[in-house]
């Protein structure tokens, strides 16, 4: 599968839980297919989310189409306010 969505089940932080939920909901909306990795079953997959995405400080949620990362919650609302979601996730 193409598009990974790396996201946690275990934060006290709103703000994460409620952009991991729009993005979920925008996904599922336009029928995208996705890849769930939660982060919190195991430091290395955290580690490698922040490697890939070449931030050793990235929060969920994040974005990959396969390795190539396509961005964080906010250039992903930024995509779909341009109506660009396919172009972020590199899928057009």
């Amino acid at each position: 599968m193409g598009i990974k969505l790396y996201y946690t089940t275990v934060t006290a932080s709103r703000t994460v839980k409620s952009q991991q939920a729009e993005v979920i909901r925008i996904l599922d909306s336009k029928s995208i297919r996705y890849e769930l990795i939660d982060i919190s079953v195991g430091g290395e997959l955290r580690d490698e989310m922040r490697s890939k995405a070449g931030d050793p400080t990235a929060v969920p949620p994040q974005l990959f189409n396969e390795d190539q990362y396509c961005g964080n919650y906010e250039m992903f609302a930024e995509a779909v306010e341009a109506d660009s979601v396919e172009q972020f996730l590199k899928l057009a």
